[in-house]
Order: structure tokens, then sequence, then C-alpha cells
């Protein structure tokens, strides 16, 4: 094979998006705006919910919400133990306690039968990630949790995902997205919090702006240029700029393509390395839209041919670039030292985060890329 160079992933963006920010240069409008509330406006009719609300990041999206709620010291917050640190760093930043559930990894996504055992009476709410663009499994999530027990969605890789016909976004009392470059539309970097609760909307609209009554276009537009706002939250700087905006409306246009592109080389991927017994693949779920934010794989540890890390070793010298799925949160020094955590308290997790493996698909590929990146795997035996 000629040797190529394909990355583990590339935000698909160009002269459209380039254009889409000359309006707000030029207007002068640059942080929260008339571009802001549009994107809001159009995801949330994507995403067939009531509100959506532009912020800085998916992790100020889930600390926006958890704030919200109210969640803070003595409570506790059931989150899964294989995903990026930022879904149990927000709990921290509450003052409350993280609670680690183990997951599957047959799907990556939390274990809904082990999720009763870790309730108590301090359990507040549960951060359901929706890893790699799959939906984790709402029905049991639900079933497994007391009623008063809220339900926020990490919804960082969900942009456009389905879970039995309804979309990430709508599936419990709050969710959070990411439009990181490696997410499947990007606004560089940004994030989008969404609920069908008015109340809790209008909470989360003031304490992204400091907890201040008015927004600033509705102060800087209106008749009475004396009028400053009023503070009775305690809020964050949580605003999205309206350059990010911009770029997010032209971004969100592109989501079907993106997906629908995603998913057939997904399909491919799956037809093409079937074959290898060592590698198990993602599947599309049976009732709903994987978001393909990513193609992870597992590594059997006992079937293939080298270990997980000198398998991503190998491709790398052949132009491929992999990446681990993510981490064990429980793992990392942080978490270890602070609740003298074991590697072998999570099993699932820890077996994920030694065998995932991330292989590319993203839209800037193209078929002599695809084909490369499956024929450098088949070389390894």
């Amino acid at each position: 094979m000629e040797k190529r160079n394909i990355p583990i992933a590339l935000p698909f963006t160009g002269e459209e998006e380039w254009l889409a920010v000359k309006e707000p240069i030029e207007s002068g409008w640059l942080t929260q705006g008339p571009k802001v509330a549009e994107f809001e406006k159009q995801f949330a009719v994507k995403h067939q919910v009531n509100n959506a609300l532009a912020v800085t990041s998916c992790t100020t999206g889930m600390h926006l919400a958890l704030a919200a709620l109210e969640i803070g010291a003595g409570d506790e917050v059931i989150v899964p133990a294989f995903t990026w640190i930022a879904t149990a760093n927000v709990v921290l930043y509450c003052g409350a306690t993280p609670i680690f559930v183990d997951v599957n990894p047959e799907t990556f996504n939390i274990d809904p039968a082990q999720i009763a055992e870790k309730v108590t009476t301090n359990t507040k709410a549960l951060i359901a990630v929706h890893l790699f663009g799959l939906c984790a499994d709402m029905d049991a999530i639900k079933a497994a949790l007391p009623e008063h027990v809220k339900i926020i969605e990490d919804a960082a890789c969900g942009t456009g995902a389905q879970y039995k016909g309804q979309f990430a976004g709508s599936l419990g009392n709050a969710a959070s997205f990411s439009f990181h470059p490696r997410k499947t539309i990007t606004t560089g970097e940004g994030g989008m919090v969404t609920t069908n609760d008015a109340e809790l909307a209008e909470r989360m609209n003031q304490m992204r702006n400091h907890g201040a009554t008015i927004s600033e276009e509705q102060r800087h537009h209106g008749p009475k240029p004396y009028i400053l706002p009023d503070f009775n939250l305690l809020g964050f700087n949580y605003r999205m700029t309206d350059l990010q905006g911009a770029v997010g409306i032209v971004q969100l246009a592109k989501l079907d393509r993106f997906i629908d592109e995603r998913a057939k080389w997904a399909l491919w991927y799956r037809q093409q390395l079937e074959g290898i017994t060592w590698l198990r693949l993602p599947e599309e779920p049976e009732n709903g839209r994987h978001g393909w934010q990513s193609f992870v794989c597992y590594v059997d540890p006992e079937a293939a041919p080298f270990s997980r890390n000198s398998i991503m070793e190998k491709l790398q010298k052949m132009g491929v670039s992999t990446r681990p799925g993510t981490h064990a949160v429980h793992m990392l020094n942080l978490y270890k030292q602070r609740y003298d955590f074991k590697e072998t308290d999570f099993p699932g997790a820890k077996s994920c985060n030694d065998n995932s493996m991330a292989i590319p698909l993203h839209n800037r590929m193209n078929e002599q890329d695809y084909s490369y990146v499956v024929n450098a795997i088949k070389t390894l035996g």
C-alpha cells in the first residue's frame, strides 16, 4: 500500500462557515446575540425540544444544568465509570459527590442493571452518557431510578442521535451537547443545553449570563440605556459568541448529511472487518439512530495478535491514527486519590479503558481513505 496519513477526526468546514462569520463581524455584535438565538431555535426544532440554550462547552452546559437543579453539597450524582472526565468533574464543581456505576463493554454505556444498588437517600441525579453517539438505554435507566431523581443527558457525542424515535436531548430533564472539533458538527468550542422544562430553561438562561434578569441584547436594544440587570441567582459567564452561533447555523444544516455519510461508512467498516475475530465492532441500534461521532471498536485481549497499544502503534506507523475510546475515570489520579479507588473496582470500565480503539470516521475521508484503513488493520493478522 502506498502510505497515506489519515487523522482520527477532522471538522468539515469551508467557505460557507467562513462567509457566515462575516455578518457578525461587520455588524459589531460579536457576543451572544441574534445568531446565537437563531442557532438555538433551529437546534431545538431539529431535536424536538422546547428549549435550547447555547453555552461555551458541553462541560459548562452540564454544570449549568446541575447548578440550576440546585445540586450541591451532600448530594450524590450517579455517573458511568467509563466516560470523559468532564462528566464527573461537573459534579465536583457543584460540591456534590459522583457515584460511579460500571458500564457494559458491549455498548460502552452505563449498565442499567447496576444502577439500583448505587441509589441512596442522597441520590439527586444521574448523568446518562450517550457515548460515541449511541444513546444509553434510557428506559432501563429510568426504571432503575426513583421518580424524584433527575436525569441529565451527557449528549456530547449525541447530536442527531435517536432512541426509539426520540432525539437525544429530549430524553431526560436536561441535556448538554458538544461542538468541539472532534464532534459531528462544530463551532470550535461550544455547547448546547436542552430541556422541555420551561422553568428550568429560564433559570439556566439567567445563570449562563451571571444570573442577570435581562440579557445583554435586551439592554442594548431597549429604550432605557441606564438600566442594569438585577441579579437574584449566582450565575456564570457561559455565553456563546455570535461568531460561533453563525458557524453553528451552517453546520447544523449539514447534520443529517454528515450522519448519513458516517452511517454508510460505519456499515462498510462492519462488512469489511467482520472476519477479524479479535476486533468487536460497534453496531447500529435496533430502535434508534447512532450519531456516529466515533467508530469505537473493542480489541479482544485474549484473541488479538498484539496488545491494543501495540496495534495502535503499528497503525500509527502506517499512517492510520487511532485513539482509545475514552478513559475509566476511577483510574485517573484525581479520582483514584480522592476516593481511594482500585483499578479493579469497575471491571467493565477498566476493560474498555484498556481495550477500546477508535478508528478514523469523519466527513473529510474518501473511499480510498476507508480502504486504506481496512487494509492496514487486515495486515495485522
